[in-house]
């Protein structure tokens, strides 16, 4: 009898022998075929004609390839399709595959497979027959780049790939579209200005085609503003594009195509040959000595490294702009400055200044000059365009030990420069040289020597130990000074920031702070803490007003304590202190104070002990939660780091569309965003449909009594497109009874900016009151405050009031404005005319 025989039988497995689980990668496989069938059949396509025509062993039949020889001389009308579906080289086809089988597939998902399929011969025949009609015109107008392409024969399926990825993103979620867009035609564009061969041009044209067929073929699709971005976006895209132009100069040097527009410009970092100096330049040092004495010292490796450094710093820098890094902004503004003048110098746009040595140009030489100029300076730009987004400084300490890393191994490397030019003064061309002429060239060892002068007669060395040292001292320096930069990069505050803030989460386990309190853990705020360390108050400087964040966290009959304290050290500072966003407990202190005070809001609180959602009060929470239940949407409780990277990507697409739909400017202080997430100590509650996809997005933070959860308090809310009606609702029902289950006795939908309680108006209303209450009503068309308060309502919490107090009426102007720029610390005045219009338009619908 066999193993399935036994099975069938209902013969038990011994239990050291476990059933063997089925394989999911032929599942997953059938899935992704069935998802992607025409990207796959591209990719299968690839492996058989790179088999059968032999181009994966170095054979290449010209007949299927399209360019200017074979399409329009010898009229193979066919090639601009066949290019398509095959490649020139083993390589080759493993990218083309690799292409087919991620970007492409993406792109079928987004257009539809039989439009993926005509969106894909379209835009690569298009864009190689466009591409050969350029080299044609071109080539009779006797450009050297014609002439050289012309040669050109091009297989490649990767341009009907990009041309069809272009198309898709008209249909991607602004978070991909965005980076699709951004980055693959800043990557397109450097392709085709430093390799400048065929296939790098007919997969920029194929792109900016599939580009404006996917605008036609989406033209009525509803589309967020895709350029609106949140701040690591903006972060993720500069270093993105910082990085690609700092690859450009490689580009070239590892495809050799020196004839580029921009291959020009690595003639200042390729490494030279160089032949002995003649003994004449020892009395009569020309212009040919200098080229000479030029090519000795920059000849090997070690030069060659040197003339490198400015793009490596690049993509350093590059890394440190995605986590904001003020230090990597100053250094990627540096570099690219630094190139600027590198390029300027090497491929020698003085000639196009000059008369007499224009004249000698060819059209496209100037061109490229100035190309070679205009690349960094645009990078500049965009760098100062985004500066805001770059804020991120280091401890002072590790700019220290930055500063003193980088200073003292320039002087020790400086130092053996000049000593060994000291002592093996026999190798150098005219003999010993001073101390004088040493220090004259005591950079010329650390710098590219494009951006120098050039050399002077004396202090050239040419062989021994002096010519040793000068070729390579720079490299070990440079090694020494990127490791450092890369440490500073990487520093943050790890010494008291850090520990008041884990000292301010001990105090909010201990039971302080109440349901807003953890909001005084957020990136912005500084913590104040007791004499006895028992009690602290969370809060920020602006403009000399310390503005807090939510109540003290002190242990119960220490609030009064607490308070003068902080107040006292704020005036002790200078500064003028005002409580905002606390509870009505506190508020007997300041009366007794003789502050002024007034509601800054109203906070909707769920007490779960008694939480049930049955009668006719609760029938808006509960169809929902019932169609979402018929629906089959589950939910997951996880903590950011806990959850699949899949549901983590899927929260930051959506989050990054629900910002591109917002001209707005994001609000800060008392609202969190993606950033907030990332806590380990916030809870995320997912609302998941039956595809496995997100249909809302919640995030709660916690609050404490002697160190165990009793609350959760509200912060971050998103609901994808297509979601379900209400399904709000079922997300914030479904949580309510998942903490109530867990334990959780307080669930919070935390405060309502600017709102009152239903039916209630302030009574004698001051002038902030009415202040206040105008800039609710003017913030109403823009961020929904009463809307959202509304939508709070329908859980029948109870309200509890927040407050804000202060000691000086007369600084009411300067509190207003501290209010504002935490509300909107970063937004620019582009943002602040976005919100006026909305707030003009939509009001003017009332």
């Amino acid at each position: 009898m066999t193993a399935a025989d036994d099975a069938s039988a209902g013969t038990a497995l011994p239990p050291d022998s476990p059933p063997r689980a089925t394989p999911r990668w032929p599942r997953a496989v059938g899935a992704y075929l069935r998802r992607n069938p025409f990207s796959a059949t591209v990719a299968a396509l690839l492996v058989v004609t790179g088999v059968a025509t032999g181009t994966f062993w170095g054979e290449f039949p010209d007949q299927f390839a399209a360019g200017a020889s074979t399409t329009v001389e010898q009229a193979y009308w066919w090639t601009p399709v066949t290019a398509l579906l095959y490649v020139d080289s083993l390589v080759g086809g493993i990218l083309a595959i690799a292409l087919a089988l991620t970007a492409g597939a993406y792109a079928e998902r987004k257009l539809g497979t039989l439009r993926a399929v005509w969106v894909f011969f379209l835009t690569g025949v298009l864009g190689i027959l466009l591409g050969l009609g350029i080299q044609v015109m071109l080539l009779t107008w006797g450009s050297q780049w014609g002439v050289l392409t012309s040669y050109d024969l091009v297989a490649d399926p990767t341009i009907g790939t990009v041309g069809m990825l272009m198309a898709a993103t008209a249909f991607a979620p602004a978070l991909w579209q965005r980076r699709i867009r951004v980055i693959g035609f800043t990557l397109l564009v450097m392709f085709a200005l430093y390799a400048a061969d065929s296939d790098s041009m007919f997969r920029l044209l194929s792109g900016l085609l599939g580009l404006v067929l996917g605008s036609v073929l989406a033209r009525d699709a509803v589309r967020g503003s895709w350029h609106r971005s949140s701040y690591r976006e903006v972060r993720t895209i500069v270093a993105a594009m910082v990085a690609a132009t700092g690859l450009g100069p490689f580009i070239v040097l590892i495809s050799g195509s020196w004839s580029a527009p921009l291959g020009l410009v690595i003639s200042g970092f390729s490494p030279t040959e160089a032949t002995p100096m003649p003994a004449s330049c020892i009395e009569n040092f020309t212009e040919d000595c200098v080229r000479q004495a030029d090519a000795i010292l920059n000849s090997g490796p070690g030069p060659f490294l040197v003339s490198l450094v400015p793009l490596l710093l690049t993509l350093v820098a590059a890394w440190g702009l995605l986590t904001g890094r003020r230090a990597a902004w100053i250094m990627a503004l540096i570099v690219n400055a630094a190139i600027a003048v590198l390029t300027a110098t090497s491929v020698g746009i003085n000639d196009l200044l000059d008369d007499k040595a224009r004249g000698n140009l060819l059209v496209e030489d100037g061109i490229a000059m100035v190309l070679a100029v205009v690349v960094p300076i645009a990078v500049i730009v965009l760098l100062l365009f985004t500066r805001r987004r770059f804020q991120v400084t280091a401890p002072r300490a590790a700019l220290r030990r930055f500063a003193i890393t980088v200073i003292g191994a320039l002087v020790i490397f400086a130092g053996i420069y000049l000593v060994i030019g000291l002592i093996d003064g026999d190798n150098y061309l005219n003999g010993q040289p001073g101390l004088g002429e040493l220090l004259a060239d005591l950079l010329r060892p650390f710098v590219s020597s494009g951006l120098l002068p050039d050399i002077a007669d004396a202090g050239i060395p040419v062989d021994g130990a002096a010519l040793f040292v000068y070729q390579w001292i720079g490299v070990p320096f440079w090694i020494v000074f990127i490791v450092a930069a890369i440490r500073l990069f990487r520093a943050t505050q790890v010494g008291s920031h850090v520990m008041e803030e884990a000292q301010f989460r001990d105090l909010l386990r201990a039971g302080g702070g109440g349901t807003l309190g953890f909001m005084g853990t957020w990136a912005g705020n500084t913590h104040w803490f007791t004499p006895d360390g028992r009690g602290a108050v969370a809060y920020r400087v602006i403009n000399k007003v310390a503005l807090t964040m939510s109540d003290p966290v002190c242990a119960p009959g220490a609030e009064r304590e607490t308070v003068e304290g902080f107040i006292a050290y704020c005036e002790a500072q200078g500064w003028s202190a005002c409580f905002y966003s606390f509870h009505e407990r506190y508020l007997p202190i300041f009366q007794s104070f003789g502050w002024q005070y007034m509601s800054v809001g109203e906070e909707t609180v769920i007490d779960l002990t008694s939480f049930e959602l049955t009668g006719k009060a609760w029938q808006k929470v509960r169809q929902p939660l019932n169609r979402g239940e018929r629906e089959g949407i589950t939910t997951l409780w996880s903590a950011w780091h806990d959850l699949p990277p899949h549901y983590s990507r899927e929260i930051l697409a959506v989050s990054e569309e629900w910002v591109a739909h917002k001209k707005l400017p994001e609000m800060g202080f008392t609202l969190g965003g993606m950033e907030e997430l990332r806590d380990s100590d916030v809870g995320i509650y997912l609302a998941i449909n039956k595809a496995g996809t997100i249909e809302a997005t919640t995030s709660w933070l916690p609050s404490w009594t002697d160190g165990r959860i009793t609350g959760w308090t509200i912060d971050f809310m998103r609901r994808s497109d297509g979601a379900m009606p209400g399904i709000m609702e079922f997300i914030i029902a479904s949580a309510a009874l998942h903490m109530k289950e867990q334990g959780a006795e307080v669930l919070s939908l935390s405060g309502a900016p600017l709102a009152t309680k239903p039916g209630e108006a302030p009574s004698d209303p001051g002038v902030m009151d009415r202040l206040l209450g105008w800039l609710g009503e003017m913030l109403e068309p823009a961020y929904g405050f009463t809307s959202l308060f509304r939508f709070k309502s329908k859980f029948n919490p109870r309200y509890e009031t927040i407050y804000m107090a202060y000691a000086d009426p007369a600084q009411l102007a300067t509190i207003g404005m501290a209010i504002g720029s935490a509300y909107l610390p970063e937004a620019t005045p582009k943002e602040y005319l976005a919100l006026m219009q909305t707030i003009t338009n939509r009001g003017g619908e009332h």
